[in-house]
């Protein structure tokens, strides 16, 4: 733990020293929550990184992907 970690935890502490019993036990719950659902973010954060999954290989994704496309011809007149 980081000095700036130590000083924002006795921060808070300080600051929660003031709050009601049912509030601190609030607290905890919610602080509990955001914990567990912490977790879930995370991973879905990593698991966004992955190999696009597709049955084609990738030749015949970059086949399709260039007879797609469409050009039109313009005369652009300055």
């Amino acid at each position: 733990m980081t000095v700036t970690d130590k000083n924002i935890l006795e921060t808070y502490s300080n600051l929660f020293e003031g709050l009601s019993f049912s509030n601190k036990i609030e607290l905890i719950e919610r602080l509990t929550k955001s914990l567990k659902s912490n977790k879930s973010k995370e991973n879905n954060f990593y698991k966004s990184f992955g190999a696009f999954v597709s049955e084609k290989s990738a030749e015949e994704i970059v086949a399709e992907i260039k007879s797609s496309r469409s050009f039109r011809d313009k005369e652009i007149k300055f």
